[in-house]
Parts: C-alpha cells; structure tokens; sequence
C-alpha cells in the first residue's frame, strides 16, 4: 500500500500561533489542498495524517481535547464531501518537554501506523509537511519528503501543496 503521509497544520489547514488555537472552531482549507489530495488518492495512494498537537499537554493554552476532537471531526466532514478519504490519523497530543517518541521529528506515529497497516510500502510512500521537524521524520524512514517552503538536505522544497503533483 502507498501512502501519503501529510502534515495538517500548515499543510492541509491553516496553522494559528500557538496561543490563538484555543479560539479556532472551524479548519480552514489551504487553497488547493482538497484538489491535491483528490489526485494523490486517484494515483493509488491512500493518506494518513500525522500532527503534533502538544497543545493538549501544555495546560497553559486551555487547548483540551475537546476541542482537538471537535476540530477533527470537522476537518474529516470537509475532507469527506469533496470525496477525499483519510485512511487515518495519528497524532501526539504530549507536551513539548514530555520526552514521548511520538512527537515530530521522532518516529512513534509512522511506527504506529506500520504497525496498525504492516502492508504499508515505505518506498512507494512519500511524506510532505511544512517544518523541517517533518522533513527530519521522513529522513528517519528514507521517505521521499516535500516541505512546503521548507529547506532541507534532501527533500524536496515546493511553494504549495499543489506543486506536490508535479512530484508523485
């Protein structure tokens, strides 16, 4: 199985600072993500998001996870009408300085998904994100990787999501 291990925050939807999350109701589409996604999926790849979110372990940015829960299923039920498909999500919900192995650029959420879909084709999968903490994962994993606005050794730097498509 392919997969196109994407990034969320950034990526799909528009990143907030850190302190404005608490207020976010609603997930805001990157212009042309839906559109790339659909055409990733009609290339044979199936997609898994992986997200940090250690919001949910800082208590001083009141971010629960209730709201992480709401935004979800909101961003799922978007994603869902435009007949795009997420096999699954993965996310860290540990605080910066918790020490977890599943925060970004540790590896805990791309073995978490091997391990929940053994089937999985690491040199058919790419990863594309918008930090080089993303970027640094794939490395760990010898993924082709895309970093939107991202410089990093041997990723590949692309302006937006769209010139994805030119790649895979």
């Amino acid at each position: 199985m392919k997969i196109a291990f994407m990034d969320r925050d950034g990526t799909i939807v528009k990143s907030y600072p850190d302190e404005e999350w608490q207020n976010v109701r609603e997930p805001e589409i990157l212009e042309g993500a839906i559109e790339t996604m659909q055409e990733i999926i009609k290339r044979g790849y199936s997609i898994i998001i992986l997200t940090n979110q250690y919001l949910l372990g800082e208590p001083e940015y009141n971010y629960t996870q209730v709201d992480y829960d709401e935004y979800t299923a909101k961003f799922l039920e978007i994603l869902g009408k435009e007949g795009v498909q997420v096999k699954d999500i993965f996310y860290c919900p540990h605080g910066r300085h918790e020490g977890c192995g599943c925060i970004k650029p540790k590896p805990g959420m791309i073995k978490d998904a091997l391990s929940k879909y053994p089937e999985i084709n690491m040199k058919e999968s790419f990863l594309v994100g918008d930090s080089v903490n993303d970027m640094k994962l794939a490395e760990s994993f010898n993924l082709r990787s895309f970093g939107i606005n991202v410089d990093y050794e041997d990723s590949v730097k692309i302006e937006g999501i769209k010139e994805l498509l030119e790649y895979v």
